[in-house]
């Protein structure tokens, strides 16, 4: 690649002075020359650079016409003293006044050099080639009596209106000097471009987005993978304000004022989340701006979510919609309503409901009518896992964490949750040093597993759900008010079985007809149906479903006779009356609490009871 310097010379002399300093370069094609045009000088230096000229080299008009025009750099072959002395001594010879016409750009003090020069000498400035022709016709009606002195345009006005006249020549050291300069300015350019052109192709090559803004904040570097992620192209970022054009990058602002290094910090940006470096750039102890790298973790966060769900199918699909709860009963039907919602927000929510009522049909069927349907859904039930394994299980473990983890480690639930919904059931019995690491989760969104030293970031919604009134929990200091508030953003009362009567009925024959293996339409005797609508079914909707299971295998209705409701018409309404039933559940009932208070849990005060848990339920409604 020929390296080539244009020049704009003031007259056919100059330029035959350069041909003859520099004739191998202008044969050659390294040295462009083009004669100084009054009428076509703002676009000679662009003719130049289209011509391939890599700097510019030109004189007063010429230089002043051609910088800021171009692309490359042009350089002033400035007029010195010497020169301007030299074309002095020439215009003595007239034996006339002599007017030096010379470009404001110029230096020439004739204070300095009165001593020695004897001639009177009038200085004239020009800015522009207007300038020139008015200060030559100024001398116009006294022509016989000044001699010009100038550079190649004001002796052509001065030749064209019969003005005697003398150029201002360039010695041939000058010359010499601004073509040698000329020469290691185009080098180091070409240096400068290839080692630009070779950080260009590293920083678009590099799987990395990178970008860097001035101490002022305007954008400086911006690469062709910033440009992928953020979908925004150069032209429309580049030496603009970074919070103007890229506003979700402003935390690049925060590191430029802090001066604080921010290192694989994870950015939820609109359409992506990103892992981003961010450092100062400090050149000899000052701030000159700061340079940001960072990731897409999009695409490595569903691959990751592919990779849970293909290894833990199981149990991570909601089965249930609305259309599978029947409610024809009022307050069931406004439950539904209520519950749809809940569903078409993306909040935290705590459903209430006796055990049997369904919870877990309205958490599935909540996610499935949410923007998470495409997602997992998780449920686990937190009375049925001792502590410790609970924990394990919801926050996952590395290997090697404690006695007995599985090689390689294991992801808890809420990893495997991620994207979708996490179902909490009975989180009325899960402990308060679970309840803690659990608020943590809910409020960082982040989960780190048992015997790791990094934390994982999570995008998932909680419902949860108990099966008694958690306020109470929180006066006797079994529940925390902080997660209890944090739970309750959105709640759902599912009411029992013995509430919504109008369903009673309807999904006797429900499971009629789905548990039965023959095709065929069933009917119930009146006598059945006002037994089943008397009945207060304490298990609710499963209680309700073994009924019917074993209804159809021994044709009888087997109901607990303690359990069905009072006649109205019955003598034990009289107010004098001692119901020793009601007396025997309220001292159930106070044992029971005075048990929970002392801090034990649901399946401890089973144990020391004596009886299930179902039992313990239908005694102390817990």
């Amino acid at each position: 690649m020929i390296k080539k310097i244009g020049f704009i010379a003031s007259d056919e002399k100059l330029k035959d002075i350069v041909v003859h300093l520099f004739r191998k370069e202008v044969e050659q094609g390294e040295i462009i020359i083009d004669i100084l045009d009054p009428d076509n000088m703002k676009s000679q230096g662009k003719m130049l650079e289209n011509r391939g000229a890599s700097a510019i080299i030109a004189r007063s008009g010429g230089y002043r016409h051609t910088v800021g025009r171009v692309n490359v750099p042009v350089i002033n072959l400035k007029i010195s003293t010497l020169d301007i002395l030299y074309a002095i001594n020439k215009a003595s010879k007239y034996k006339k006044d002599i007017v030096i016409v010379i470009s404001d750009l110029e230096y020439f003090s004739y204070d300095d050099w009165k001593d020695v020069i004897h001639e009177k000498i009038i200085i004239e400035k020009f800015e522009d080639k207007d300038n020139i022709e008015c200060i030559i016709n100024k001398y116009k009606e006294i022509r016989d009596k000044v001699v010009v002195v100038g550079g190649g345009i004001p002796c052509m006005y001065a030749e064209n209106l019969g003005i005697d006249n003398v150029s201002i020549g360039a010695s041939n050291e000058s010359i010499c000097d601004i073509f040698e300069h000329a020469k290691q300015l185009v080098d180091s350019l070409y240096e400068q471009n290839y080692r630009n052109e070779v950080l260009n192709m590293i920083l678009d090559g590099v799987h990395d987005a990178v970008i860097a803004i001035d101490k002022n904040g305007k954008i400086i570097l911006y690469n062709e993978r910033a440009q992928e992620l953020l979908k925004k192209s150069s032209i429309n970022v580049m030496d603009k304000n970074i919070e103007e054009v890229c506003p979700e990058l402003t935390f690049m602002m925060d590191v430029l004022k802090s001066g604080v290094n921010q290192y694989n910090e994870i950015k939820n940006l609109p359409e992506i989340v990103i892992t981003a470096n961010t450092s100062v750039l400090n050149i000899d102890e000052q701030t000159h701006g700061v340079l940001c790298s960072f990731q897409d973790i999009t695409k490595l966060q569903n691959l990751e979510k592919k990779i849970r769900y293909e290894l833990n199918k199981k149990g991570l699909v909601a089965r249930y919609t609305f259309e599978n709860i029947i409610a024809n009963d009022p307050i069931m039907k406004n439950t539904v309503s209520k519950a749809i919602k809940i569903g078409l927000d993306n909040s935290t929510v705590m459903i209430y409901g006796e055990s049997g009522t369904g919870k877990e049909m309205f958490a599935q069927s909540i996610h499935n009518i949410s923007n998470r349907k495409k997602e997992p859904f998780v449920a686990i039930n937190c009375a049925a896992i001792s502590e410790s394994l609970l924990e394990s299980e919801l926050f996952g473990y590395e290997e090697g964490a404690f006695t007995g983890a599985r090689k390689g480690g294991k992801p808890g639930l809420f990893e495997l949750a991620h994207g979708g919904t996490i179902f909490l059931d009975e989180i009325n019995s899960m402990t308060l040093n679970l309840q803690a690491k659990l608020l943590r989760v809910l409020e960082e969104k982040e989960v780190m597993r048992i015997g790791s030293d990094y934390v994982i970031p999570l995008d998932v919604r909680i419902i949860a759900a108990a099966n008694e009134n958690l306020k109470g929990k929180i006066k006797n200091g079994t529940f925390r008010s902080d997660l209890f508030y944090r739970l309750s953003i959105l709640e759902l009362h599912i009411p029992p079985l013995r509430e919504r009567k109008e369903d009673i009925i309807p999904l006797f024959m429900h499971y009629l007809t789905t548990l039965s293996k023959k095709v065929c339409e069933f009917k119930l005797e009146s006598k059945i149906e006002k037994k089943i609508m008397n009945y207060s079914w304490p298990g609710n909707v499963r209680e309700l479903r073994n009924v019917v299971q074993r209804y159809l295998i021994f044709q009888e209705v087997d109901l607990d006779e303690n359990e069905m409701l009072e006649d109205n018409n019955e003598l034990d309404n009289d107010e004098n009356l001692l119901d020793l039933k009601q007396i025997n559940k309220y001292v159930e009932e106070k044992v029971i609490q005075m048990l929970e208070s002392s801090g034990m849990s649901k399946n401890e005060i089973a144990k020391k009871l004596g009886i299930s848990r179902t039992a313990l339920w239908r005694k102390g409604k817990c």
